[in-house]
């Protein structure tokens, strides 16, 4: 399977670490993919960069509906797979909400701790309910 073509499910994950590693280098994630030797999906490219440019609107509606906790206290991963499913959430050819949340749950269950998936689902399902 070519560069261009990778499920969606393993373009999330790769649009997940660059987003991480641009996060961890504090650098934009334009150059995070400009630097690397492989060529990016361009499903994954197109959700980094979304979620590389409306990180600080997605991450206030997050902070909206968190109850006892600040954005802050998050893990690190968690709060980036909830900045890309709101961000894959906002295109208007983004698919279905159902898929895009059981997909940031897998994510939060393969990446990150025994909470995460229930913590992300709950963080997911606060932030479309409340429209923000």
């Amino acid at each position: 399977m070519s560069a261009s073509s990778i499920p969606r499910r393993q373009a999330r994950e790769r649009a997940l670490e660059i987003l991480y590693e641009a996060t961890l280098k504090r650098r934009p994630v334009a150059a995070i993919i400009a630097e690397h030797r492989l060529p990016v999906d361009a499903y994954a490219q197109r959700l980094a960069q979304s979620a590389d440019e409306q990180r600080d609107a997605l991450e206030a509606r997050i902070a909206a509906v968190l109850e006892g906790w600040t954005l802050e206290r998050l893990a690190l991963v968690d709060r980036l797979v909830l900045v890309l499913a709101l961000a894959e959430l906002s295109w208007p050819d983004a698919p279905p909400a159902p898929v895009v949340l059981n997909e940031a749950i897998d994510l939060a269950r393969i990446y990150s701790t025994e909470a995460s998936p229930a913590f992300v689902n709950g963080v997911l399902v606060g932030c479309l309910g409340s429209g923000r």
